[in-house]
């Protein structure tokens, strides 16, 4: 269990630290992804480049064989 949580930590400090040079990409700003701002704050989800991003990984581990 600790494997797995320290797992998904370091991933998400990874997407975050690669969040600026992705958007320069053009993720995060694609038809389906969520943007809301209000004055407390902003909600943000991508969900189309969250399933762009997982078929691309999925095709990745395919190619090399995992």
């Amino acid at each position: 269990m600790l494997k797995w949580l320290l797992t998904l930590v370091a991933a998400l400090l990874v997407l975050g630290l690669l969040t600026p040079w992705l958007e320069r990409l053009g993720l995060g700003r694609l038809p389906g992804d969520v943007r809301v701002k209000r004055a407390r704050g902003t909600f943000y989800f991508p969900f189309t480049s969250v399933i762009l991003m997982s078929l691309l990984l999925t095709l990745l581990a395919h190619l090399f064989g995992r």
